[in-house]
């Protein structure tokens, strides 16, 4: 049987407001019938937090940390909690909702998708598998989450490693078109990470940060030999191709795509507007 063909962007280390107004722009395209589905793999330069669409930035981020160490600073179209975007592959996955393959479910998409993932897990040599919260309390946790941040416990689905998460994701739908982005740790510098967010008192933070460790997992902390970006962008390249079953052939953007993208990264993702709604 011939496997459908997607489309596949590498846009390399972008800034964070561009990376998600490229994901804006594709999820566009896709809706308006421009372009096949997609999957794209990017970077962040400079490092960066991103936040969840319901998460109160001015309540929950420490902006004077965020100053001292140079970083960029984003809110995203999808929910979820911060992000610290520094040592990792990010990659976004843009299909219409109609797809034949696509579960209506948002928790069972969010399966389906996340297989690309698990393969590219498994061709690095690491025994990925799916969380699947199964006591109330995990599951009233996933309602209520203590912390701001993401990797602090997996979703439904979510990928870990010897019980630890590994990547985290989140989802949204607009337009009739699923976007799923999420953040695959290469390194994770923990102290930077929690030294950029709010909480009531040291105590808390430290207490917070110690269970944060049993919770998530960077890969160079785990495989038996160091995972370069490249290598990492080949073995997810290859198991989305597979997970999918789909073959991946590169989009060319065209100058006035690119010209949309930056337009719309300068008004909307660096707009106060947006980056404080709430």
């Amino acid at each position: 049987m011939k496997k459908e063909t997607w489309k596949f962007v590498d846009s390399g280390r972008q800034s964070a407001s561009f990376n998600m107004a490229m994901d804006e722009a594709l999820l566009e395209w896709h809706s308006e019938g421009r372009i096949p589905p997609v999957i794209r793999f990017y970077g962040w330069e400079p490092a960066a937090l991103s936040i969840g669409y319901f998460q109160k930035a001015k309540k929950e981020i420490n902006f004077e940390a965020l100053k001292q160490h140079g970083l960029g600073f984003v809110r995203r179209p999808t929910g979820g909690r911060g992000v610290l975007h520094e040592h990792e592959l990010t990659y976004s996955v843009i299909v219409t909702e109609e797809h034949p393959e696509m579960p209506e479910g948002v928790t069972e998409a969010y399966r389906v998708i996340s297989e690309g993932i698990l393969k590219g897990f498994h061709h690095l040599g690491l025994e990925a598998y799916f969380a699947i919260p199964r006591t109330e309390e995990e599951k009233q946790s996933l309602k209520n989450p203590r912390s701001s941040v993401c990797f602090d416990a997996p979703s439904w689905y979510e990928l870990v490693v010897e019980g630890r998460k590994v990547a985290g994701s989140a989802q949204t739908r607009q337009k009739g078109v699923i976007l799923q982005h999420g953040s695959i740790l290469l390194d994770l510098d923990e102290d930077k990470l929690f030294s950029l967010f709010t909480y009531p008192n040291e105590r808390v933070k430290e207490r917070m940060q110690r269970a944060f460790k049993n919770k998530a997992v960077a890969m160079n902390d785990i495989s038996a030999r160091p995972i370069t970006f490249t290598m990492a962008s080949e073995a997810f390249k290859k198991g989305f191709e597979e997970g999918l079953n789909i073959e991946l052939e590169p989009l060319e953007l065209s100058a006035e795509q690119m010209a949309y993208v930056e337009k719309l990264a300068k008004e909307k993702y660096e707009n106060d507007e947006w980056t404080f709604k709430r």
